[in-house]
């Protein structure tokens, strides 16, 4: 039986809701805490899907976890490794697992047996990038095939070896990857072009406490001197930029008056300039960002996704449901993920006006120019929508069509909630609490579907159950 909601749009939402640690930060700080033998306190713990699966993995190789959820609070601590095999049934769970190859590098002169990469299916993951920096450091990494599926051995019998590294890509993963298997590695690591954003800073506080020596210059360049000396860290972890975003946009999309406790104005500095341009308000508050529906949308804008600090991937599908409601015609350039638009068809047959292209809209060329993939649209409001029985196919996509069903004055069932699960903290309860007719039921008639998509779907679900018992 299969959870839905039931969403009775037209209603605005007022009030106040508190935003989560970033599940983008947790699930790494979590991995890194892997490569120390200390105990690591953690504070501002989202309780989400990813980091339940995160934890399940670091206990499956020897962590020892203990995990207050009402309090947000989590301490770990890996004395030893039981394993350095990570099972296949972690196999596409979430992005996590190729990351423990950097955590455990340094850690244990066994094989690493890694499946392979999952997360959302919105684009390459770009895995060479994190492949490549490993194997400069020292890293012997190949792909071999398991039974039906396939996994990264990895092994560093001879240590890790610093290494000047230039990411052909700014890539969050990668950059992560390498800074972890930097830390313990003889002598200085260069990493050049590295991604900065919030999260990754997050992950270098942390890192600094544990007893990294590591800086970040202004020119996306991480110097790491590799050390073996850790200790006991306390931490508090940033609060999730992504979800106070969705908030504030399903706040005047809604034509209603959220404050988003937590929000933080330094990390969300593009996205505010874009939201103001279209006509939304906001008030930057000591502790916090209240978000508002100041008037009409106006349209007309340019919006170009790059990494940070640009304007971030996964505040774009909530943002085009925003679009849908600004008078006049609007071009997205979508230059992270070449899938990425895969959702606006569900949209159009909500009502929205959006057209796709193969071609680079405004702006610059990028490296999906010479390309067929669909990563430009031009969205004209300002539109009707309509309600819709949708199936989320990914994370931020699943709040981008709750977003459109609150706006929508009929109402949606909206299922495969486990997408929205794993990156937001107590949904429902926080929709309610701002006036959202929401509710979250069991579907016992469930509507008939393929073969195919019926084996997909319990599969997923079998894995997640396998995971989490």
């Amino acid at each position: 039986m299969d959870e839905v909601l039931h969403i009775k749009g037209g209603t605005p939402l007022v009030g106040e809701v508190k935003a989560a640690g970033a599940k983008n930060a947790m699930t790494k700080l979590l991995v890194a805490s892997l490569l120390s033998d200390k105990r690591c306190t953690f504070y501002n713990v989202p309780n989400i899907g990813d980091v339940e699966v995160t934890v399940a993995l670091c206990r499956e190789i020897g962590m020892q976890v203990n995990w207050d959820k009402e309090a947000g609070v989590l301490q770990c601590e890996t004395k030893e490794l039981k394993t350095s095999y990570i099972p296949q049934r972690f196999s596409g769970s979430n992005r996590i697992p190729i990351l423990m190859i950097g955590a455990l590098l340094g850690r244990t002169d066994e094989d690493i047996i890694v499946p392979t990469l999952g997360g959302c299916k919105i684009g390459n993951r770009a895995v060479e990038f994190h492949l490549d920096a490993l194997r400069k450091l020292g890293a012997v990494i190949e792909l071999r095939d398991m039974k039906r599926e396939s996994a990264y051995f990895a092994h560093a019998h001879n240590g890790l070896q610093g290494a000047l590294i230039h990411l052909p890509y700014p890539s969050v993963g990668a950059t992560e990857n390498t800074i972890m298997a930097s830390i313990t590695a003889r002598g200085t690591t260069i990493i050049k072009n590295a991604a900065i954003e919030p999260e990754i800073v997050d992950l270098i506080l942390f890192l600094q406490k544990l007893g990294a020596h590591i800086t970040l210059d202004v020119d996306r360049t991480i110097r790491i001197q590799g050390t073996r000396k850790f200790y006991d860290v306390e931490h508090t972890v940033c609060y999730d930029r992504i979800e106070a975003a969705s908030f504030g946009m399903a706040a005047i999309g809604t034509k209603g008056k959220v404050f988003v406790k937590g929000a933080d104005h330094i990390n969300m500095i593009t996205f505010l300039n874009k939201l103001r341009e279209i006509g939304g308000g906001f008030n930057v508050k000591k502790d916090g960002i209240e978000f508002y529906y100041d008037g009409p949308l106006q349209g007309g804008l340019h919006l170009e996704t790059d990494v940070h600090p640009g304007f971030m991937t996964d505040w774009q599908p909530p943002f085009v449901v925003l679009l849908t409601q600004a008078a006049g015609t609007s071009i997205v350039h979508e230059t992270v993920y070449e899938n990425r638009f895969g959702f606006t068809e569900v949209l159009r047959e909500m009502g929205a006006d959006i057209s796709l292209f193969k071609q680079c809209l405004g702006g610059k060329l990028c490296r999906f120019s010479s390309h067929s993939f669909y990563h430009s649209i031009a969205v004209k409001g300002e539109s009707v929508l309509s309600g819709k029985k949708i199936a989320i196919p990914d994370l931020r996509a699943g709040f981008a069509y709750l977003m459109a069903a609150l706006i929508s004055r009929d109402e949606s069932t909206i299922s495969n909630l486990h997408f929205l699960d794993r990156g937001y903290e107590n949904l429902v309860s926080k929709l309610t609490s701002l006036g959202a007719n929401v509710q979250r039921t069991i579907q016992r008639d469930a509507p008939a579907k393929t073969v195919a998509a019926f084996d997909e779907e319990t599969s997923d679900k079998k894995k997640a159950q396998e995971i989490l018992t």
